[in-house]
């Protein structure tokens, strides 16, 4: 899995959810459990992970949502 995006806003991530079920877009959300160990405070951004083969399709979507903003550059290849 690969990193689309990084985030501690709780509503993009269930619009993001939203919109990769939608496209039936295989996902993940890391580290959405931390804030029992950071006491709420939304210190640790949450990780929207998605299948490798999906990236490219994931982030095409976001971006047609309107929040291209949100994606961090895209890496090159063999990182």
């Amino acid at each position: 899995m690969e990193e689309l995006l990084r985030t501690n806003d709780p509503v993009l991530i269930s619009f993001l959810e939203s919109l990769l079920d939608e496209a039936r877009i295989a996902h993940f959300i890391a580290d959405g459990n931390m804030s029992i160990l950071e006491g709420s405070l939304a210190m640790i951004p949450r990780r929207v992970l998605v299948d490798s083969d999906q990236i490219i399709k994931a982030r095409r979507i976001v971006t047609d949502a309107g929040l291209g903003h949100e994606l961090p550059a895209e890496r090159p290849t063999g990182e």
